[in-house]
């Protein structure tokens, strides 16, 4: 016989695959949940205690009810449910229990979990835990139950939003989850906004509208003030490819990012700024091209990454010398001068374990930081990053390109110059929206002076970790874009390639730095966070 017990939606036990009629007492069939749920043995007075209310004789009504459940749940093959004078046992092996059998029950972070996985947990949730079993006679069994409705609500809301993330550009297969998504998170403007964004992808305007009002009327009968994201996705525009234009349904709007910024001293005396944001497991990035502390946390280039992360982790970031907030006057730009940088930083925290995230140079920082202090290092992820220069990887033409723009550095770096601002910045994010391409073409003008510029470029272009690749032990997660423009994505693999614990994820993006707006923004922070999370 197979036995199965589904939980999450009204009460239902199947043998065989036929359901099987339950006593119409409610207590009778709050038993049975409560047993499969909890498993193991329960005395027969705590039992009593939580669904008996002292009748002529509690132990007699127990024992009618357990008579009756032996007679659904066991049979010859299979005996799930045992009594003794004292004790009462409920064994799940060998019983399908739909809330024990939830991929996102587990260990597993829900961004981790494949789209089939999702999918299968998503059709296991028929209802709410236990739809329409209410005792409110029975205050203990009340408190129990409303505690494992919301732990289930929590789990289906994580594995709809997931799904609704992992679906965006195919609008009609996420809008029922949408949907579904809003009956089970109805007070979060958010999660309507990603219904109506969703119905206008899918050319359902009026639609789109009525839910509108009618989610704007919910939430404000609930007294939630509305902040702009329902408006938002009413009228952003409705992408061609048949879902939303932007990359996720709306997100909540980001909270004010404070970061505390110190100062320590590299080994050559130079003064190196840092700062922490968010809170939990400390994220260490390494300092790419162009960074400056300040400027950088209300950008929209990387407010959206630094967000997102500082959101679980501590995020630890430093401007490297000649840059930000760093000393500009020094007078040793190297490769080797970055790395001790990056040391400077991590024991001035004094950082005993942390996660490296290296992105376009950074990456190569991050190698060679991994293989010499492997013992500090969790976990690495690297982006947009690369092993070996392009002076020495670099094709004739190539490297007569690269050098000009040298050249052009050294004369238009910092001055008021819009054409040389904008064909720099359209090497890095060749996709960005008007706000972002004025935003990092000022970047160029507060990061640093053009001598640094070009001290720094001609460090990069000369890099050479190769010969550490062997050397770094830890599991490395390496993630490029396919369409780039700045760092070849051949340049990508081969960096992952050389990583033996090293998982490559392309990303099909035209950007060096990925988007918010963009599709591999979302796959970029699932892979993130499921890699930085997972148990490996």
């Amino acid at each position: 016989m197979s036995l199965a017990v589904n939980l999450l939606g009204e009460l239902e036990v199947l043998r065989d695959g036929e359901v099987v009629a339950l006593p119409p007492s409610r207590k009778t069939r709050a038993l049975l949940a409560y047993l499969a749920v909890e498993g193991g043995d329960h005395r027969r007075d705590r039992l009593i205690e939580l669904l008996w209310e002292v009748p002529d004789d509690p132990r007699a009504a127990l024992r009618w009810s357990l008579s009756k459940l032996r007679g659904i749940v066991n049979d010859d093959d299979l005996e799930p449910l045992t009594a003794t004078r004292e004790h009462v046992s409920f064994a799940g092996e060998g019983v399908q229990i739909d809330l024990a059998a939830l991929h996102c029950a587990g260990n597993t972070p829900v961004p981790v979990l494949s789209l089939e996985d999702l999918l299968s947990d998503a059709a296991k949730f028929r209802g709410s835990f236990l739809e329409g079993l209410n005792l409110t006679e029975c205050p203990e069994f009340e408190i129990w139950c409303a505690a494992a409705r919301e732990d289930a609500r929590r789990l289906h809301v994580g594995v709809l939003a997931e799904l609704v993330q992992r679906l965006e550009h195919q609008a009609e297969e996420a809008l029922p989850h949408a949907r579904k998504w809003a009956e089970t998170d109805a007070l979060d403007e958010a999660v309507h906004a990603a219904v109506v964004r969703l119905l206008r992808a899918c050319g359902r305007r009026d639609e789109a509208k009525q839910h509108r009002r009618s989610s704007a009327r919910i939430l404000a009968e609930a007294d939630i003030e509305l902040d702009g994201r329902l408006a938002a996705a009413a009228d952003s525009p409705v992408g061609n490819s048949g879902g939303p234009a932007t990359s996720r349904p709306a997100s909540p709007a980001p909270e004010a990012l404070v970061q505390d910024i110190r100062f320590c001293g590299a080994p050559d005396g130079v003064r190196i700024a840092y700062s922490s944001v968010g809170s939990g497991p400390p994220i260490v990035k390494a300092a790419n091209f162009l960074n400056h502390l300040e400027f950088d946390l209300e950008s929209p280039v990387w407010r959206h990454l630094i967000g997102d992360i500082a959101s679980r982790n501590t995020l630890i970031r430093y401007d490297e010398r000649g840059t930000g907030l760093s000393d500009w006057k020094v007078d040793d730009i190297t490769f080797e001068a970055c790395v001790s940088d990056l040391e400077a930083v991590v024991d001035n925290l004094g950082l005993e374990k942390f996660v490296l995230f290296g992105i376009s140079q950074g990456a190569a920082v991050s190698i060679a930081y991994a293989a010499r202090h492997p013992e500090r290092v969790s976990k690495m992820i690297l982006h947009g990053g690369y092993a070996l220069g392009w002076r020495n990887s670099g094709t004739p033409e190539q490297i007569a390109g690269r050098e000009a723009m040298v050249t052009l550095m050294a004369t238009g770096w910092g001055q008021d110059n819009p054409m040389f601002r904008q064909m720099f910045t359209s090497q890095f994010i060749p996709d960005a929206t008007a706000a972002q391409n004025d935003w990092f073409n000022e970047l160029q003008l507060v990061s640093t002076s053009p001598e640094n510029a070009v001290k720094l470029e001609r460090v990069n272009n000369d890099i050479d970790v190769r010969h550490l690749l062997d050397e770094v032990t830890v599991p490395t997660m390496v993630t490029h874009s396919r369409g780039e423009a700045r760092v070849p994505f051949e340049a990508g693999r081969r960096l992952a390639m050389g990583i033996e614990k090293a998982r490559f994820v392309p990303l099909e993006s035209n950007n060096h730095l990925i988007l918010e707006q963009e599709p591999a923004w979302q796959l970029f922070r699932t892979v993130f966070r499921g890699f930085v999370e997972s148990e490996s």
